[in-house]
């Protein structure tokens, strides 16, 4: 095996440890996001790591040297445990975010997790009215989000919120923003999709328009003007309409490390779709050795790996290539250019899909959502595999 980080950018380095961990405790969720990021056959996943396990974790993690730790699912708070987590990675130094739905949290369960040593909580929002949240989350939700959204800030944490957008939520921007402004949150992230996981699934169904997108940027930006100094607002296009990828989490085993519930690790969020070895699992051999010498980890570092265009392209120590798991679901080659690059030669697919999002809305708002939930998941699964692509809704019976 060739050493670990061969052509990196030397200012990111080659042997260092993760800065960023992530945590996903569970994916159990009361919610059934049709965009969730979450593996569309999470269903198959039942063995979740016990509490000492997840302890064992944080301490390895923390001695490659991450400093942030992010608690995620589904949703986290659906583990009876998590103060206890929270509390060992406190006492660890890490700083640690939950980030969450808030269902399943009440004033009780938020000071416990603030005296364990909760730093930061992200809370996420589907929408500005009840009846299109509840639709994308199927289930009744939205009015105690907006309670634990005002607990949140009355037990003294920052206001932070996050807005995925798409094509059914996106001419509410302004109701949105209206709504963070009455929460008064001091941060509000509004990102729109990015097509991994059922939001890959539901692609048809969530893609917008460019009429919409470009609104609602111009909204998000009157919004900055009038709340300056008040609020700070991140409006995050889709890699499909910006004609250039983002970097894969800064770099492919350079900066971020998760680990599953059922504790295989990860180097993206994503990375349980790609084809190749299964994912090394912390039951089985340590972070450290997971980090350095696994298969795994060592497959995208640096630069070696890339093909042509990006091999030869000055955007190379800035995007990496792109997203990988992007660049599998689009073309079924890892190591593929990612389709949303421009000079990709398969960028021609994500401009059609694109350009087929310019359909009547009519015809696209009756494109009915596969919500993520465990009956979906199975039926995927038997349908497409374990790495299901593009489905149409009429395919699920």
């Amino acid at each position: 095996m060739s050493e670990a980080g061969s052509g990196l950018n030397p200012d990111i380095g080659s042997r260092r440890g993760p800065l960023w961990f992530l945590a996903e405790v569970t994916y159990r969720c009361p919610l059934q996001c049709a965009y969730c990021s979450n593996p569309v056959d999470f269903a198959n996943e039942k063995d979740e790591l016990s509490t000492e396990e997840w302890i064992r974790v944080m301490r390895e993690v923390r001695e490659l040297g991450a400093v942030q730790l992010g608690f995620s699912g589904g949703e986290p708070l659906v583990r009876k445990d998590l103060e206890e987590l929270v509390a060992e990675a406190s006492r660890l130094g890490f700083y640690t975010n939950l980030i969450t739905s808030g269902v399943g949290m009440d004033a009780d369960r938020l000071a416990r997790l603030k005296e364990a040593g909760l730093d930061h909580i992200q809370i996420s929002f589907q929408a500005a009215t009840a009846s299109l949240s509840d639709d994308v989350a199927g289930r009744t939700q939205f009015e105690h989000k907006e309670a634990m959204a005002r607990e949140i800030r009355r037990q003294g944490y920052p206001m932070v919120l996050n807005v995925v957008l798409h094509r059914r939520n996106l001419d509410q921007i302004d109701e949105i923003l209206q709504m963070a402004a009455d929460l008064e949150a001091d941060y509000v992230e509004l990102a729109n999709t990015q097509y991994h996981g059922w939001a890959y699934v539901n692609r048809k169904a969530l893609m917008p328009t460019m009429k919409q997108l470009t609104h609602a940027e111009e909204v998000a930006n009157r919004w900055r003007e009038k709340m300056a100094g008040k609020m700070r607002i991140y409006y995050i296009w889709s890699d499909y309409y910006e004609g250039k990828p983002k970097p894969c989490m800064n770099g492919w085993g350079t900066t971020f490390i998760g680990v599953n519930p059922d504790g295989r690790v990860m180097p993206c969020h994503g990375a349980a779709m790609l084809p190749g070895p299964p994912l090394p699992n912390v039951r089985e051999r340590d972070l450290n050795w997971i980090w350095n010498e696994s298969e795994l980890f060592n497959r995208f570092r640096g630069l070696d790996w890339m093909q042509e265009p990006c091999r030869s392209c000055d955007k190379r120590f800035e995007d990496f290539g792109g997203c990988r798991c992007q660049a599998y679901l689009l073309t079924g080659d890892a190591a593929a250019t990612d389709p949303t690059c421009h000079l990709s030669p398969l960028h021609q697919q994500v401009r059609d899909a694109v350009e087929s999002a310019e359909e009547e809305p009519r015809v696209m708002v009756e494109q009915p959502l596969i919500l993520r939930n465990a009956k979906n998941s199975k039926a995927l699964r038997e349908k497409f595999g374990s790495r299901p692509k593009v489905a149409d809704a009429e395919t699920m019976e």
